[in-house]
């Protein structure tokens, strides 16, 4: 593996630390001014990555940062549970336990959450993210996320979980019942047991629309041994509501799992199962 020492893991690959930006609460991710406005009425361009990414085989991006293209976000993924529509989403929530921290630490870091892409044109991806050992050493953390237009991620403001609290998740447009493509999205990571939250409010969908959704995905760096993930053996997305451009509830939105694990070593019963409402995902 080529990435240099000092490159952050995130949901999306490897990055250069200044290519990481971590957004207060209340800030917005603008498309059209190519800026993030804060809470106090400021402004900040937003920031082009000056350096290459690179995915979790260690594979190297564009270097020239007019040319830097979004990591293949499907590689990293161990197994997602997807849907796909011919309009557009207008809202998906999910809830999901912390599992149990892993039994082995070997510097590991792995990732569940929900998401939506659009599958025409993959630029950006919206998250709410539950990760260990990603923003906490050897700990679990919640944060929201939106990747990678520029080159650039950004991220909510992170927050501490522990094992057993119940996270909420919800990705929605801003728009108006029956837009097909709307600008701007809010995107919140809430821990239902401790009443705290992070959101990244009215965050840019950058041009997309958002037919792709994603019930939930488990995604991985650096496992050694099966013992790397949680001793629990599987983590179910419940409490599933996938709601079209109209906001009206899908009533069966047609999940179907996928395990992208096929030769990757080690093999950790990898698997799942779907119902309209919930998704498992083994391992």
């Amino acid at each position: 593996m080529t990435v240099p020492e000092d490159y952050v893991i995130t949901p999306f690959g490897y990055f250069h630390p200044t290519c990481v930006k971590q957004l207060d609460d209340g800030d917005v991710l603008l498309q059209d001014d190519k800026a993030i406005q804060h809470v106090d009425g400021s402004f900040d361009s937003m920031s082009v990555c000056a350096y290459p990414h690179f995915d979790v085989r260690g594979e190297v991006f564009a270097a020239d940062a007019a040319a830097v293209e979004p990591p293949s976000i499907s590689y990293g993924w161990i197994e997602s549970a997807s849907g796909t529509t011919t309009s557009s989403y207008g809202e998906l929530t999910a809830n999901w336990k912390v599992p149990p921290a892993p039994t082995a630490n070997n510097g590991q870091t792995v990732y569940f959450f929900p998401g939506m892409e659009d599958y025409k044109d993959v630029v950006t991806i919206l998250q709410p993210v539950l990760g260990w050992n990603s923003d906490f050493s050897a700990a679990w953390g919640i944060a929201s996320w939106n990747c990678c237009v520029t080159g650039t991620v950004y991220e909510s403001s992170s927050v501490s979980v522990k094992a057993g609290d119940m996270i909420h998740g919800t990705i929605k447009n801003t728009c108006n019942a029956g837009r097909l493509s709307c600008s701007s999205w809010n995107i919140t990571t809430q821990d239902v047991t401790t009443g705290k939250s992070t959101t990244l409010s009215k965050s840019s969908s950058q041009g997309q629309t958002f037919n792709w959704a994603f019930a939930g995905a488990l995604e991985v760096y650096s496992i050694d041994q099966c013992s790397d993930y949680p001793p629990n053996g599987s983590l179910v997305f419940s409490n599933l509501a996938l709601y079209n451009d109209s906001f009206k509830i899908i009533s069966n939105p047609g999940w179907s799992v996928t395990n992208s694990a096929s030769g990757l070593t080690p093999q950790c019963n990898y698997g799942g199962k779907e119902t309209a409402t919930q998704a498992t995902l083994t391992y």
